[in-house]
C-alpha cells in the first residue's frame, strides 16, 4: 500500500450513500464554521465503521465515522458513540494526539444510523511497519514517537478525565481469556457449508491457558485504545512524529501491556510471505524492540526489563488466532469470500503456535529479559 492509501478516497459505495441535505442541514447547525455546499466521498480501506471524507463551501476537510447500515449482530461492536467519548476526552484533557471531534449525533433520522464528525488530519499513514520509503533515521524518530505517543496515553488519569465507567478497573487478562475461548469454541464448531468439515479449534488451548494463569502479569488498569498498531497513526506530512490516533472502536479500560504487545508483535515473527516480522534477522529496518520498550518505560517511569513481558506477547497471539479463527469461521459460512479473508482464514493454527512457542519456553521468571 502506498503511504498515503489510508487516505485515499472514491464516490460513496453502493448501500452506503447519506442523505445530502438532510446531512448538511444538521452540519450547518452543528459544526462551527461549517457552510455549504457539502461533498462527500468515502475513504477506500474497508474500516468496521464506514468513513467519509466532507468538503464544505470552504473546501475545508471533515471526516464522518458511522455505525453500518442494516441490522447489527452484535450491540457492542462499531461503538461509534464511545469512540467519540475517548476521543473528546483524550483530545481535550491531553498531549495524546488525536483529532479534534465536532459533534455526536445519535439521531437515527438524519442519515440512518449514529455518527460524529471530527477533524481531517492530512498527512502519512503506514501500512507497512518497515516504512521502507524513509531514510532509517527518519523510520527510527517515527517508531519512537509512536511507542511514546502510546505512553502517554497510559499515563493518563482515565478517572481524571470523564472516563470513569468507560471500563472495568481490574481484571482485563483474566476476563479477555475468558470471553475469546468461548469466541473460540463457538467458532470451532461453524461447519463449511459446502464440505461440512468444522474449522476446528485453536490448538492446544488448554496448555495455553493453563500457562497464562501461572504466568500472567500483576493487574494494571489505565485506558487501552484495542487496536494501536502503527496503521492507525497519522504522522506528520514532513516530521518523523505521530499528530493523531484512529480507530478507537476497541478502546477501554484495561492492561497497558495488551497496547504495547500488539504494536511490537512483528518483533516475535519469522519473516515470510504471510507476515511481516523481524524475528531472527541480524539487521532490523526499524529500532529493537528493547530500544523502543526502554523509550516506553522512561516515560512512565517504570522498570526495564518489563515484568513477565512475554506474558503479554504470548497473549497478543492467542488473540490473534481468536480473530483469524473468527474470520475462518465467516468463510465457511460463506460470508466472506474475498481474497484477503481467505489469506486470513488460513492463518489461526500458525499464529496460535506463535504463542505455544512462548508458552513451550517454559515458566517466566521475575524480570526476564525479552527473547528476539
Amino acid at each position: 500500500m502506498a503511504k498515503d492509501e489510508g487516505q485515499s478516497t472514491s464516490s460513496v459505495r453502493t448501500g452506503h450513500e447519506l442523505n445530502q441535505a438532510v446531512l448538511e442541514a444538521y452540519l450547518i447547525k452543528n459544526v462551527p464554521g461549517f457552510i455549504g455546499p457539502l461533498q462527500i466521498s468515502q475513504f477506500k480501506l474497508g474500516q468496521s465503521n464506514p468513513t467519509y471524507l466532507l468538503k464544505d463551501g470552504n473546501k475545508q476537510q471533515y471526516v464522518l465515522r458511522k455505525k453500518p447500515p442494516g441490522a447489527l449482530l452484535s450491540s457492542t461492536a462499531h461503538a461509534i458513540e464511545r469512540e467519540y467519548r475517548v476521543i473528546h476526552a483524550v483530545g481535550t484533557s491531553s498531549d495524546v494526539p488525536v483529532p479534534k471531534v465536532y459533534c455526536l449525533c445519535e439521531d437515527v433520522s438524519v442519515i440512518g444510523t449514529p455518527f460524529y464528525v471530527m477533524e481531517f488530519l492530512a498527512g502519512r499513514i503506514y501500512s507497512d511497519v518497515r516504512m521502507l520509503s524513509l531514510p532509517y533515521e527518519e523510520r527510527r524518530a517515527c517508531w519512537i514517537s509512536a511507542v511514546e505517543t502510546l505512553a502517554k496515553l497510559h499515563k493518563l488519569d482515565h478517572k481524571a478525565i470523564g472516563l470513569d465507567g468507560y471500563g472495568k478497573d481490574s481484571g482485563f487478562y483474566a476476563r479477555q481469556i475468558r470471553s475469546l475461548a468461548k469466541v473460540s469454541a463457538a467458532q470451532a464448531e461453524v461447519e463449511d457449508k459446502e464440505t461440512g468439515e468444522k474449522v476446528g479449534p485453536i490448538p492446544r488451548l488448554n496448555d495455553m491457558f493453563t500457562w497464562f494463569k501461572k504466568n500472567q502479569v500483576p493487574d494494571k488498569a489505565t485506558i487501552v485504545h484495542g487496536d494501536f498498531k502503527i496503521d492507525n497513526m497519522i504522522f506528520h506530512p514532513t516530521e518523523p512524529r505521530v499528530i493523531g490516533v484512529l480507530d478507537w472502536e476497541l478502546s477501554t479500560i484495561g492492561h497497558p501491556l495488551s497496547d504495547l504487545a500488539n504494536l511490537l508483535q512483528p518483533f516475535y515473527v519469522y519473516p515470510s510471505d504471510k507476515m511481516t516480522g523481524f524475528k531472527g534477522l541480524k539487521e532490523l529496518p526499524i529500532p529493537g524492540a528493547d530500544e523502543l520498550m526502554k523509550a516506553y518505560s522512561s516515560i512512565l517511569g517504570q522498570p526495564y526489563p518489563i515484568d513477565r513481558w512475554m506474558f503479554a506477547v504470548a497473549f497478543s497471539f492467542f488473540r490473534l488466532s481468536v480473530i483469524t479463527q473468527g474470520i475462518a469461521a465467516r468463510v465457511a459460512r460463506k460470508q466472506a469470500s474475498s481474497a484477503q479473508a481467505m489469506y486470513y482464514a488460513v492463518m489461526f493454527k500458525p499464529v496460535a503456535r506463535m504463542a505455544l512457542e512462548i508458552v513451550d519456553e517454559g515458566d517466566l521468571v521475575q524480570n526476564p529479559v525479552s527473547k528476539l
